[in-house]
């Protein structure tokens, strides 16, 4: 697995050199390793990138993350079914029980409330904390009572201000936005790797959504994206999201987080590590009938100074 992320910001000829990407600018070149690549965000509009480089980045599991005119991620380019048992995989993907998948996504949502209490209690919200703690405790098989609902209408005005929205057009919306695609891109990527039908979700099943699986298993790392934002901006900007920022919000991938285990012993390594460790986590329940505590999600560590160490 690559452990870089490389954000091309400004105009740049790509190419494909001896296993390695090449990156000329203004007349200079530097290059780095495909194999030491997980995602490669195109993030200008004066990018040209060869047919050969796009193949030797599928054949290398590298995501190639395209961005629209607001420069938001829209798109990815993804391995095509590389796993050695890819139909044995969607197979045993399609055919899981809905009360399994009930219990992960139970799993996942009291995993993302109980992070979202903890950037709360970070921040000195003490009893929105205590609330959002309490909805993770009462979450039950598939969330039927919404707790995820409640616990983000209590969540975002205490982390971000009583009159913030998600709908809102600001920097911090922006940031949160752009700092999700790239954790999602992550995450679709290592689906495929591991030759899951990244459409075919737990929980989210939209026909026009390429990656519910990516929005199911997303959902417990976004408070971590959020504690990056906060991190790397405590003042919202007035101005919109510059290319500047973005490097700073694709490092969140290589942040020090802690990774729960269904051993009981929880570890440390970076998001990007961990993500890994979910869709590896997921395909040993799909493929070998195991508990759905199998699942190994990221858990905010109120015993740490910090509740995440973003990568600088």
């Amino acid at each position: 697995m690559g452990w870089r992320s490389v954000v091309i910001a400004n105009p740049a000829e790509l190419t494909v050199h001896d296993r390695a990407l090449s990156v000329t600018q203004g007349g200079n070149t530097a290059r780095v390793m495909l194999e030491d690549i997980n995602v490669l965000v195109l993030e200008h509009g004066q990018i040209s990138i060869t047919s050969s480089l796009l193949s030797a980045c599928a054949e290398a599991g590298v995501a190639v993350l395209t961005v629209n005119a607001s420069h938001l991620p829209n798109g990815a380019l993804l391995p095509y079914l590389p796993h050695s048992r890819g139909l044995k995989v969607m197979t045993a993907q399609l055919a899981l029980p809905q009360p399994d998948r009930k219990r992960l996504w139970q799993r996942i949502v009291q995993f993302k409330i109980s992070n979202q209490a903890s950037n709360l209690s970070q921040a000195g919200k003490a009893e929105e904390a205590r609330q959002l703690e309490q909805l993770a405790r009462n979450v039950r098989s598939g969330d039927p009572d919404n707790n995820e609902a409640k616990a983000a209408q209590i969540y975002f005005r205490g982390l971000f201000g009583p009159q913030f929205n998600r709908n809102q057009q600001r920097f911090y919306n922006a940031a949160l936005n752009y700092g999700y695609a790239v954790v999602r891109g992550a995450l679709a990527r290592s689906l495929v790797g591991y030759g899951f039908l990244p459409a075919f979700g737990l929980f989210h099943h939209s026909e026009q959504n390429a990656f519910n699986l990516a929005d199911d298993l997303i959902e417990p790392y976004r408070p971590f994206v959020d504690a990056g934002v906060m991190a790397h901006f405590p003042e919202e900007p007035h101005d919109d999201l510059e290319p500047a920022d973005k490097p700073k919000l694709v490092s969140l991938l290589h942040g020090d987080i802690t990774l729960s285990s269904h051993s009981g012993n929880d570890g440390h390594c970076t998001l990007l590590a961990a993500v890994e460790a979910t869709v590896s986590g997921l395909s040993a329940i799909v493929l070998q009938d195991e508990s759905h505590e199998r699942l190994a999600l990221p858990r905010m560590n109120f015993d740490r100074d910090e509740p995440f160490n973003p990568a600088q």
